[in-house]
């Protein structure tokens, strides 16, 4: 597979420990960078506070939240996330219950990691084509995912990629507060606090270009939490 830049992100919600380590590592290994949740409750938090190219979703999960209701809930609130359904029940009927939940598409166990990692592909590629927003935008700011590119009231930022992934990510969760660990998770790809001030001087320094020659603020601290990106007159925190 050829992927740009930033790899695709790939949410797997599976509570059968080796299955999801068994994808995790095939889509490790092409380049995704992908996050394993083992119950309902949290691969619903996690799908609805953070974006994903791709969820793989285990049907049947413990903690009376199942893979249909975390599809439901998703779709109601517009989410339009590509869902690819695992599960172990092969009848039409419960292919035709996971689609009608709002799946894009659905594998039986088991499955060749092949064959998984195929469809994941191709159901990004076509959300890709069909439905992403190609563009961003949070007052005069654009951001396009295609061209890489970012301006402001028609003036170009050069960004590093690291700042380039921090704002996107900002941007895909504009007006939503975003906590130390999801920026880390997100940006940096990492499941530990390293105890320093990354995140912070990486706000700055991107602070500092989007304001560059007398431009708004954005960006705002929010005291003891973390950060959230706003349109002027709308923000509650501190700078």
């Amino acid at each position: 597979m050829n992927h740009s830049t930033d790899a695709w992100r790939c949410l797997i919600i599976e509570d059968d420990e080796q299955n999801s380590i068994f994808i995790a590592r095939e889509l490790l290994g092409l380049g995704y960078h992908t996050k394993i949740c083992r119950d309902g409750p949290s691969g619903l938090e996690q799908a609805m506070n953070a974006h994903w190219d791709i969820i793989v979703l285990d049907r049947m999960l413990p903690h009376d939240i199942d893979g249909l209701t975390i599809l439901t809930t998703l779709r109601a609130s517009g989410d339009k996330t590509p869902v690819l359904v695992l599960s172990a029940l092969s009848a039409l009927d419960q292919r035709v219950r996971g689609l009608k939940a709002g799946g894009d598409d659905y594998l039986t166990k088991p499955f060749a990691i092949d064959e998984l990692a195929a469809r994941t592909e191709a159901l990004i590629r076509r959300s890709n084509t069909a439905t992403e927003k190609r563009k961003l935008e949070v007052d005069d700011l654009v951001l396009d995912l295609v061209t890489r590119s970012v301006k402001r009231s028609g003036k170009a930022i050069n960004l590093q990629p690291r700042e380039f992934r921090l704002l996107a990510y900002f941007m895909m969760n504009s007006d939503r507060v975003l906590t130390r660990t999801m920026l880390l998770e997100a940006v940096w790809d990492y499941r530990f606090d390293p105890k320093t001030n990354v995140i912070d001087v990486h706000v700055s320094r991107l602070r500092s270009k989007i304001e560059a020659g007398g431009g708004s603020p954005l960006i705002y601290t929010e005291r003891g939490t973390g950060y959230r990106m706003t349109a002027e007159g709308q923000a509650s925190g501190k700078r």
